[in-house]
């Protein structure tokens, strides 16, 4: 079974930085796409970054050019470098992989980790 591993988050002073991790463990892999998604209450989830094992990436509109997302396609790992964090970052972030195999397609969560940004 494939679990996602999310470290990382925390409380941080507006205009700092944080670094989330996400590595798959249990049964391992090659995953086309891996990535975070966000969820602020009573907000829907979004999209936050996502990286392919090609290396494409795709951000939302509100943190491009702070944010950046990098992955190790042979750790099976996906990580997030927060910068200039504002209070609206403020959510729960769910690392997010997805595999095809054949006809199927898989999607896997994490936990999630609690992101908290203080003005």
């Amino acid at each position: 079974q494939v679990q996602l591993v999310e470290s990382g988050g925390g409380l941080v002073q507006a205009g700092g930085s944080l670094r989330l991790s996400c590595t798959a463990s249990g049964t391992i892999f090659s995953f086309n796409s891996m990535g975070w998604y966000r969820q602020a209450p009573g907000k829907q989830r979004e999209l936050v970054a996502l990286i392919t094992s090609g290396g494409s990436t795709n951000y939302a509109d509100s943190v491009k050019g702070r944010f950046t997302i990098s992955g190790d396609n042979g750790k099976n790992a996906v990580y997030l470098q927060m910068h200039s964090l504002k209070p609206e970052a403020t959510a729960v972030y769910y690392c997010y992989a997805k595999r095809s195999a054949g006809l199927y397609g898989y999607d896997h969560w994490g936990q999630g980790t609690q992101v908290t940004v203080s003005s």
